[in-house]
């Protein structure tokens, strides 16, 4: 039964090599409600790859599902988003957020938020070609663009060329001597901007970004904004999304136990093993499943100290829940 609650009231971030089909299907174990995202997907790697089911396909049951995109060429970007629409995906989301080299280098991502125009020329042209919402995940600026007027013509820009829904992480990109890590925690949160941003945009759906681990926070930020991004939190203790269906999506089913997903998995892995790939692709993403438990260590341990060897299955699963 689909949530009368916007998916958007709470996702799970985009993130390079971590949000893969695999941790997907384990946070849907966990939450069937919350919105997912794709690691970030180029457009070259979409157009000029020969096998987009690689970077494309997902399990049905990741659904609801955001494609996240990277490139500058609206038209590349416009062709992507129906390859990604024919796909199944619910959302196309751009990327105007991650401050790597590898981004700069293809100039997009977080630089381009020194170019709200062409950014809302990207936003217009992927308009133009799908029926699914298209969303922006931006930065609240850049050095030298990170002053709140700054981040107000940004917007004002793409609304224009009418963005579903922005994705906005509180803290500027430093583009020059900070690495990807050192940007998600050096520059200071400034939740206040995002508020006065809803303000100043009270008809655009915004979700907040960047910092943010517990109920607590995000209950205190739903007060003031449409949506809440998890990141970081999500990978490192993903049972915190134990029980978001019913406290922001307003399910009535019981939430499942640890156990519970994990019996769940073993069959998932199973048929996953039967396609491709070694079960520690699968397993190295479900670590923090017992994090801040008794016993967390030990799981830990029970896991990485067999998922590597050869032959390795979902046997391991087994074999714990019979301990």
């Amino acid at each position: 039964m689909t949530s009368p609650v916007p998916s958007y009231r709470i996702s799970v971030a985009p993130m390079m090599d971590w949000t893969d089909r695999h941790f997907r299907f384990f946070i849907r174990l966990i939450s069937k409600h919350a919105l997912l995202y794709t690691e970030m997907v180029t457009t070259g790697a979409i157009l000029r790859g020969k096998d987009n089911h690689r970077y494309l396909d997902f399990s049905k049951e990741e659904h609801p599902i955001a494609l996240q995109l990277g490139g500058d060429s609206p038209e590349a970007l416009a062709e992507c988003a129906k390859i990604g629409e024919d796909y199944g995906y619910d959302e196309i989301n751009l990327n105007v957020g991650c401050p790597s080299d590898r981004v700069q280098s293809g100039s997009f991502g977080a630089c381009l938020m020194k170019e709200p125009e062409l950014v809302a020329e990207m936003v217009a042209a992927c308009k133009s070609k799908v029926k699914v919402p298209v969303t922006v995940k931006h930065r609240i600026g850049v050095n030298g663009k990170e002053s709140y007027e700054d981040l107000f013509h940004f917007v004002s820009k793409i609304k224009e060329a009418g963005v579903d829904h922005i994705i906005v992480h509180a803290r500027i990109a430093i583009l020059e001597g900070l690495s990807p890590k050192e940007n998600r925690t050096i520059p200071p949160l400034r939740y206040a901007d995002v508020y006065k941003l809803k303000n100043d945009f009270p008809g655009l759906p915004m979700t907040i970004n960047g910092g943010i681990k517990t109920h607590t926070e995000i209950k205190e930020h739903l007060a003031k904004v449409d949506g809440v991004m998890i990141g970081r939190a999500a990978y490192d203790n993903p049972f915190l999304f134990h029980e978001v269906d019913q406290f922001y999506f307003g399910s009535m089913e019981n939430p499942p136990s640890r156990e519970e997903v994990l019996i769940e998995l073993i069959s998932y892995i199973r048929l996953a093993l039967k396609k491709e790939g070694k079960v520690h692709h699968i397993l190295r993403h479900i670590l923090g499943l017992f994090h801040g438990e008794k016993g967390a260590r030990e799981y830990r341990k029970f896991l990485t100290d067999r998922m590597h060897l050869t032959g390795a299955n979902e046997s391991i699963l087994r074999d714990y829940l019979k301990r």
